[in-house]
C-alpha cells in the first residue's frame, strides 16, 4: 500500500509541486530582468521603425533608468503575480513531463530521450501550465508595464498590486476578462517548454556520453544553458504577442482596442513594425531565460535527486 502511494498520486503531486518550487526560487533572482523585458517588447508598439521613442535601449540601461526613475524597488515590480505565473506554469510543464519521464513516454526503444515523445510531453504541460497561469502573466504584465511618466511605454493600467488588479479584472470583465491573452500562451507554453526540456535532456545526455562532466550539478547547469537559448529562440514571437494582447487597452465594451485577438496582432505589428518586432526584447528574454533556465532545472533536478534518496 506504502509503495503504492509512493508510486502512484502521492509521487504525481510530489512531481508537480517540485516543479511549482523550483520556478518560484528561480524567478526571485530573474523577476528585474523580465521588468525590463516586458517595457523592451512594448516599447514603439505600433509605430514603424526609425521614428519610435527609445526610452530603454537594451537591459543594463533599462536596469539603469527604471533604478534611477523609480527606485531599486521597481526593478521587482510584479514579483507576487510572477511567482503566480511561474507556480502555475512550472507545476504542469515540469510535473507531467516528469510523471512522463518516469513511465518511460519519453524514451525510444534504445532507452535515450525522444525528440517527438519529449516534445510532446512538454508541449502538453507547458500548454496546460500556461492557461492555468493566463491570470498571473496578465497581472504581471500590467504592473510591470506601469511606470513614472517620463519613462512609461505601453498602455499604463492603474493597478496597486496583484489582489487589486485580480479583483478590478474579475469585477469589470468577469472570468473571461482574466484569460484575456490566453491564445498565444498556449503556443507560448508548448512550444518554449517542448524546445526546452528536449534540449535539456538531449545536451545532457551527449555531455554525459562525450565525458565532458561527470557531476550531475555540472551536466544540469551545461544542460540549462543550452535549453535557455533554444528556449529562447522558439519563444520569443509569442511572448511579445502575448505581453501586446495582456497590456492593450480595452473599450466601452471591454474588447481589445488595438488588438481582436493573436493573429490581429501578429498582422499588424508586422504590417507597423516589421518582422523585428518578434524579437523585440529578445536579449533581455535571453538573459531572463537562461539564468532562469539554469535556475529552474539544476533546482528541479536536485529536488528530484533528494525526492529519490528519500523514497530508500
Amino acid at each position: 500500500m506504502t509503495s503504492h502511494a509512493k508510486d502512484g498520486v502521492l509521487r504525481d503531486v510530489t512531481d508537480m509541486a517540485m516543479g511549482g518550487t523550483s520556478a518560484m526560487f528561480a524567478t526571485l533572482f530573474t523577476n528585474p530582468i523580465e521588468v525590463v523585458k516586458t517595457r523592451l517588447q512594448l516599447q514603439g508598439e505600433l509605430v514603424s521603425r526609425g521614428k519610435q521613442a527609445v526610452v530603454y535601449k537594451n537591459v543594463p540601461h533599462g536596469l539603469y533608468t527604471i533604478a534611477k526613475n523609480e527606485g531599486i524597488i521597481a526593478l521587482q515590480n510584479g514579483l507576487p503575480a510572477m511567482l503566480g505565473f511561474q507556480f502555475f506554469l512550472n507545476t504542469f510543464r515540469l510535473g507531467v513531463y516528469r510523471m512522463c519521464e518516469r513511465r518511460g513516454l519519453t524514451s525510444s526503444r534504445d532507452g535515450r530521450t525522444s525528440v517527438i515523445r519529449g516534445a510532446c510531453a512538454a508541449g502538453v504541460g507547458g500548454a496546460l501550465g500556461s492557461i492555468a497561469g493566463t491570470p498571473f502573466f496578465l497581472v504581471k504584465t500590467r504592473l510591470q508595464a506601469q511606470a513614472s511618466r517620463a519613462i512609461a511605454v505601453g498602455h499604463q493600467h492603474r493597478h496597486t498590486g496583484t489582489f487589486d488588479a485580480l479583483a478590478h479584472i474579475y469585477k469589470r470583465e468577469g472570468l473571461k476578462g482574466l484569460f484575456r491573452g490566453v491564445g498565444p500562451q498556449i503556443p507560448r507554453g508548448a512550444v518554449g517548454s517542448g524546445s526546452q526540456m528536449v534540449s535539456f535532456a538531449f545536451a545532457k545526455e551527449w555531455l554525459r556520453e562525450k565525458g565532458f562532466f561527470e557531476s550531475p550539478l555540472a551536466l544540469s547547469f551545461m544542460g540549462a544553458n543550452l535549453g535557455g537559448v533554444v528556449m529562447t529562440i522558439c519563444l520569443n514571437p509569442f511572448d511579445v504577442v502575448a505581453t501586446r494582447l495582456s497590456n492593450q487597452p480595452l473599450d466601452a465594451n471591454n474588447r481589445g482596442a488595438l488588438y481582436r485577438g493573436m493573429s490581429d496582432c501578429f498582422v499588424k505589428m508586422f504590417r507597423a513594425e516589421g518582422v523585428t518586432s518578434f524579437y523585440k526584447g529578445v536579449g533581455a528574454n535571453y538573459l531572463r531565460l537562461g539564468p532562469h533556465t539554469v535556475l529552474l532545472l539544476v533546482c528541479w533536478d536536485q529536488l528530484k535527486m533528494f525526492e529519490a534518496y528519500l523514497r530508500k
